[in-house]
């Protein structure tokens, strides 16, 4: 079965891994703050906090930003459900903003109107998590031109977007918000196993997503309330998590990090491919970038049945996928009121939507392989 994502470790990342177990601390050590160190380095922010996945990143994001019972938190409905269900873990209400149907990412058109809205019923959102579908960023300055008045604070989701840039940028500056969460996940640019981090050029808010990801603890003399007793004492100042990530995931990180421009450039290369093989099927092709880190490529299919077609790809050894079903539509999320025709063009995409797969480990012949079948399937 060919995958529709999956990761790449080479022999250096190995040695990278078997050195931490032979010869370092396994958590708490050296190699976290060296990779929160290349992170921002690559990315261009202040700061970064390393966790142990995207969803403890988001919830902490919003923590630290202030989010809490009562308050309103909106999001694009075309993303995993992390992006909303870190609002829930605050105690937030939830709503979405539609897509744009070209781009996929949330529509600077809804959102103008959505917040014109909400502005006049007085009940405006304190937070907006900013999802970059694929690896696309959003328009960010405009959605910054349009919050920043207001005082709502921005969170970007680039779970999908570690190597794309914006504006001449790396994805991950923080230029048009207040917070940028990663995720390290198998599939994504680069991997740890599992993990995340939240970039930011704030120094107080580092100092808050330090806390609320390592259980309210601080060891920071000018931070407690009391003198030190001494070397080994510490206080618990807030109630946070254990969302600590370990170090032999941040050795793989570091060590894959060396290696993101070169998988970023083989993404982009099998996406020219596609483009120009599927140009004449049937099919809405993802809107062409230079910038997108290409986490997904996702095509729409324009006459056919998707789920006779998945099926009949993955008779075929296809593992393809469908990203995503849009978040209001899930049992949960129903049940707060939501339902279909809510936000309809997620849901348009979402009835059409099919993920090819695309990796830097994705050889020539099992792309062409690709291609060849769904021509002869479309065709």
């Amino acid at each position: 079965m060919i995958p529709y994502g999956k990761h790449q470790v080479d022999q250096e990342d190995l040695d990278a891994v078997i050195d931490v177990l032979e010869n370092q601390f396994l958590t708490q050590g050296q190699q976290v703050p060296a990779f929160e160190a290349a992170l921002k380095d690559y990315c261009g922010a202040a700061h970064a906090v390393a966790v142990n996945s995207g969803t403890s990143a988001l919830h902490i994001a919003c923590l630290a930003l202030g989010v809490a019972e009562g308050d309103l938190v909106w999001t694009s409905p075309n993303s995993f459900v992390a992006s909303a269900n870190c609002a829930r873990y605050c105690g937030a209400q939830i709503d979405f903003v539609d897509i744009d149907p070209i781009t996929r990412n949330l529509s600077v058109e809804a959102l103008t109107q959505k917040l014109a809205k909400a502005k006049q019923a007085n009940r405006l959102p304190k937070a907006i998590v900013v999802v970059h579908f694929a690896g696309m960023s959003c328009d960010m300055r405009a959605i910054s031109a349009l919050t920043a008045p207001l005082g709502i604070v921005l969170i970007e989701d680039a779970s999908h977007g570690l190597g794309g840039r914006y504006l001449n940028k790396a994805i991950g500056s923080c230029q048009f918000s207040d917070a940028c969460v990663l995720s390290f996940h198998p599939v994504k640019s680069i991997t740890t196993a599992e993990g995340g981090t939240v970039l930011t050029n704030s120094a107080s808010l580092a100092e808050k997503l330090r806390l609320f990801a390592s259980h309210g603890i601080t060891r920071a003399a000018d931070l407690m309330d009391s003198e030190s007793e001494g070397p080994w004492y510490y206080q618990q100042i807030a109630l946070g998590y254990n969302y600590r990530l370990s170090d032999l995931h941040a050795a793989l990180g570091i060590s894959q990090l060396r290696r993101l421009d070169s998988f970023i450039a083989k993404r982009r290369e099998l996406v020219q491919i596609y483009c120009d093989k599927l140009a004449g099927l049937p099919l809405v092709l993802p809107m062409e970038s230079s910038d997108s880190a290409w986490h997904l490529f996702t095509v729409e299919l324009r006459q056919h049945d998707r789920a006779e077609i998945f099926a009949r790809l993955q008779q075929a050894g296809i593992g393809v996928n469908v990203h995503y079903i849009p978040i209001h539509l899930q049992p949960y999320y129903r049940q707060l009121g939501f339902g279909p025709g809510d936000f309809p063009c997620a849901e348009a995409y979402y009835q059409n939507a099919l993920t090819l797969p695309l990796y830097p480990g994705l050889s020539a012949d099992n792309q062409r392989y690709v291609i060849d079948t769904l021509v002869s399937i479309l065709g």
